[in-house]
């Protein structure tokens, strides 16, 4: 009883003990040899000491052998070398042969290194040896096999020295031996080149032991860090603990190496698993496993909390690698019993995977500004995970874009999705009635939420809506079925359809509801933005095609083709426009408005609305975008305003972001008198120019701001160059050239291979260039503009300088009238003669020298007078008692057109007559002059 307390004290202890090794800690740990680590240490040691000293001795034994066997090869290599020498059979045969041999002996041995070289006679008496008191004394040793003619190798033992020598015979022409050569190094030399490496040799075993001991001494410190000093005894007790502890948990812990095989399992589970008795070291899939357990336990990857099937059981499985980023290492997986929770955690995984669902409905529904696409994206979203057929069905105002209208029992089938291409329902496109009031549809628009229909065997007003259609699917398999509308802002839209088939074969329950209205509920409103996008872009589209020329002017001077294509995303704000200007010449403009919809739309009409006016100014193209600059300026503080008081500072922004900065634009003006073309940019790209022989260049325009950003002191700038006859100039924007996959710089390289073919019509490298450059869905507008330069012949123009005399108008009226005989243009000659005398009288009268006149003849004839004057002339209508003021007057009524344009020094007063009779404005010889009335009206 005594000893009681006593030993409960030393198990105490004990406890105390294993809990500091346990934190590692070195309180209480086994030191030198007791521990694992020392033992392990120790035994190490002694096994590299064994292996260094066996090896050093393994190695002294094999450098002797190698000395002993180099002595041989040496000694034998100098006796052959001397004994057949030139000279030696000779000597031997000499009366001398000691004095003849003895100095060719002693040098050969100093050369060849060996310890003597003697020559023998026959009988074996020495006749040169390297210690002459041996000279005269009879070899010993074995040379009877050298005297019958063997060359041979030995290990002499005996006097002088032991030695390894070699005996070779020495014979005479006719091949009788005549003696003896012997040659050898000492066994005491082979012996002293062996120790003579002993010092390394032990040097790199002891340098081995250290390493080895040293790698012991590391594994030792490893193996103590793991075991934490722990001894076998101990280590064999804590494994009894955790096996203890291991088996009596009440949740199933596997164990598996890398290789699949199970190294441990538990009691439970073992009970859970239903494992055989000898499952340890068996592979997992030799274990009976549920192939998905026995897949994650091969995977390699975590897994937190999965359910997997055991039997009958339903189990919560967590597994943990055991080695992290390592598909081999092995695994380690808990289990526990989670049978009593199936019915919660089936409800809690359907909430989930319902959740999920919608999350990605947020996501894939509505990612265009697609009506039908939209609905396509509703009916692939819930199959297959909630029903196995989804149709949507909609209003065909809302496939259009427009307001929802018309009476909802008719609808348009505009999606359908399904687990398989075949299917009982309808085809998309098809008009879809639902006449029935008792139909699932009808009720559901009726009551404006979802209706189930749980068996479709027993809805008899489906069944009686279509006879046919409803057999064969019920023929199908098709079971079940959840209608709902899709309603916007209270406006029923469409609906939306899901059935289950055999694939499903659980109906639609009264859970389902809310899911199907949410969903219903985001693509209703996915739509509906869609929808109204569809009806702003239509409108755009046709405001836009409203306000850019629908027919190109006739004219001469170009032989111009066009493409425009708005975007498909957005209408944006792209225009160009062609204008003729006086004398013959043309105006080609491109622009583009910052922004999509109504409002670049509206914009560019204004800008274009605005360039057609400009143009009539006759001022150059730099003049003409200052005006067209200050114009944005105005625009833009009217907008503002009207925005601030209607929408606020945030709309503000944007309105003046869009109306009064944003805009950019070409404009070219060519003369085909002359052939010279100038052009202006506002933040436009600059035209490419094709010539003839198809060269492309991209001519320098100099680089305006944009339109609205206020110039300042930064004035537009004019660029000219000279067109060549059937040259082409190309205008674009820059949604031709640039995309998101695609940057500007490569497209101007595609746009130069487009163009550079020549002998091509303004129409054909227009479809040229599209077919190179276009985007399969452009997201900025496209226009392009293709003029192809013509020139007015030179005997079509006739010009002359008239002097600062009244008397010059009569001389030059007269060679106008010639010339216009000579174009036969006779039927005007008298309008031209009457306007030309009335603007040459003017120029001389009011204007400056020098003053010249010009006619060219084109599709009118044009009449040109120039002084060096810029004051404007003004139309008067002058009394009856003024004796002027009519001169102008009168070339307005005979004169098609007629107006002023500007030049730096002077100014051009231009008329037009028609010469044709189907031209618009005349009969042919214009307006019959009356020469009384020319009296009344003279200046």
């Amino acid at each position: 009883m005594e000893g009681g307390p006593g030993e409960q004290g030393g198990k105490e202890r004990t406890v105390t003990r294993r809990a500091d090794r346990s934190r590692g800690e070195p309180r209480g740990r086994p030191t030198g040899l007791r521990s694992v680590a020392g033992q392990v240490f120790t035994l190490q040691a002694i096994i590299a000491l064994l292996l260094v000293a066996a090896a050093a001795f393994a190695i002294v034994l094999q450098d002797r052998h190698d000395s002993e066997r180099n002595a041989r090869n040496r000694s034998l290599a100098v006796a052959e070398t001397f004994a057949h020498a030139p000279g030696v059979a000779e000597a031997l045969l000499a009366a001398d042969p000691t004095a003849e041999l003895q100095p060719r002996a002693e040098a050969a041995r100093i050369g060849s290194g060996v310890d003597f070289i003697a020559v023998l006679a026959p009988d074996g008496a020495r006749y040169t040896d390297s210690d002459p008191s041996l000279i005269g004394q009879r070899a010993s040793g074995d040379i009877g096999r050298a005297r019958a003619g063997e060359s041979f190798t030995e290990i002499f033992r005996g006097a002088p020295n032991d030695a390894v020598r070699a005996v070779v015979p020495v014979r005479d022409d006719s091949g009788t031996v005549v003696g003896m050569v012997t040659s050898g190094i000492e066994v005491a030399t082979v012996g002293e080149t062996v120790e003579s490496r002993l010092p390394l040799l032990f040097s790199a075993a002891g340098v081995a032991l250290v390493l080895a001991l040293g790698g012991a001494a590391l594994v030792s410190v490893r193996l103590r860090r793991q075991t934490h000093g722990l001894g076998p005894a101990e280590m064999t007790r804590l494994k009894e603990h955790h096996e203890a502890v291991l088996h009596s948990v009440k949740e199933g812990v596997v164990i598996v190496a890398g290789d699949g095989r199970l190294l441990l399992a538990n009691d439970e589970a073992r009970r859970l698993l239903k494992l055989p008795e000898d499952a340890e070291r068996r592979h997992v899939r030799e274990l009976g496993l549920e192939p998905r357990t026995a897949a994650l336990l091969l995977s390699g990857r975590a897994a937190t909390d999965e359910v997997h099937l055991a039997g009958d059981r339903l189990l919560a499985v967590n597994v943990r690698p055991t080695a992290d980023g390592v598909a081999d290492g092995g695994c380690v997986m808990t289990m526990r019993d989670t049978t009593e929770l199936a019915a919660l955690t089936g409800r809690a995984e359907v909430a989930r995977g319902r959740l999920r669902l919608l999350y990605e409905a947020g996501t894939r529904i509505g990612t265009t500004l697609d009506v039908v696409r939209t609905a396509e994206e509703l009916s692939e979203v819930a199959v297959p995970r909630f029903a196995d057929f989804v149709t949507v069905e909609l209003l065909d105002p809302v496939v259009r874009g427009e307001e929802p209208s018309g009476a909802f029992t008719e609808m348009r089938r505009t999606a359908l999705s399904g687990v398989s291409e075949e299917t009982p329902l309808q085809p998309v496109g098809d008009l879809i009635r639902f006449v029935v009031p008792t139909t699932p549809m009808a009720s559901a628009l009726e009551e404006g939420r979802a209706v189930i229909q749980a068996d479709l065997a027993a809805a008899q007003g489906w069944r009686a809506q279509d006879p046919e259609g409803a057999a064969q699917a019920l023929a199908y398999g098709l079971h079940s079925l959840l209608t709902v509308p899709l309603l916007a802002r209270g406006v029923v839209l469409g609906m939306a359809n899901f059935w289950r088939g055999e694939d499903s074969p659980e109906p639609f329950g009264e859970e389902d509801l809310s899911f199907a209205e949410e969903l219903a509920a985001r693509a209703a409103l996915a739509i509906d933005n869609a929808r109204r996008f569809t009806r702003e872009h239509s409108m755009a589209v046709a405001l836009q095609r409203s306000l850019l020329p629908r027919v190109l002017p006739d004219q001469t001077a170009m032989q111009v083709a066009y493409r425009y294509l708005p975007a498909k995303a957005g209408v944006g704000g792209d225009w160009f426009d062609v204008i003729p200007l006086p004398g013959a010449r043309v105006a080609l403009v491109v622009g583009d408005v910052v922004g999509h919809g109504l409002h670049a739309a509206a914009t560019m009409g204004r800008l274009r609305t605005a360039v057609a006016n400009f143009s009539t100014l006759d001022v150059t193209p730099d003049e003409l975008l200052s005006h067209l600059d200050e114009l944005i300026d105005r625009l833009g503080e009217e907008i503002e305003p009207g925005l601030q008081r209607e929408g606020g500072a945030g709309e503000a922004e944007k309105g003046g972001a869009e109306g009064s900065a944003g805009a950019t634009c070409l404009y070219v003006i060519y003369d085909p008198t002359t052939g010279s073309c100038t052009m202006a940019s506002a933040g436009h790209p600059g035209p490419a120019l094709v010539r003839p022989d198809g060269t492309v260049e991209f001519p320098a325009v100099p680089a305006g701001l944009p339109l609205g950003l206020g110039l300042g002191d930064r004035p537009f700038a004019s660029a000219r160059l000279k067109l060549e006859p059937d040259s082409k100039l190309v205008l674009f924007t820059d949604g031709l050239l640039e995309s998101r996959e695609r940057d500007y710089d490569s497209g101007l390289t595609l746009l130069r291979q487009a163009l550079a073919r020549p002998a091509r019509s303004a129409e054909q490298t227009c479809a040229d260039v599209l077919a190179a450059l276009l985007f399969p869905v452009p997201a900025d507008d496209i226009a392009l503009l293709v003029a192809s330069a013509h020139r007015i012949p030179a005997d079509r123009i006739a010009e002359w300088e008239v002097p600062s005399d009244p008397s010059a108008v009569a001389p030059v009226r007269t060679a106008a009238a010639a010339r216009i005989a000579e174009w036969g243009l006779e039927h005007v000659g008298f309008t031209a003669e009457l306007v030309l005398s009335e603007l040459i009288t003017n120029a001389i009268r009011y204007g400056r020298p020098p003053v010249n006149v010009r006619l060219v003849y084109d599709r009118v004839l044009i009449c040109e007078v120039s002084d060096g004057s810029s004051t404007s002339p003004h139309l008067r209508h002058a009394t009856d008692t003024d004796e002027g003021g009519r001169g102008l007057f009168l070339v307005a009524q005979f004169a098609q057109r007629w107006g002023t344009r500007y030049a730096r020094r002077g100014k051009t007063i231009w008329a037009e007559l028609p010469v044709a009779p189907d031209h618009p404005g005349g009969n042919g010889a214009g307006p019959v002059p009356d020469l009384d009335a020319l009296e009344d009206l003279a200046w």
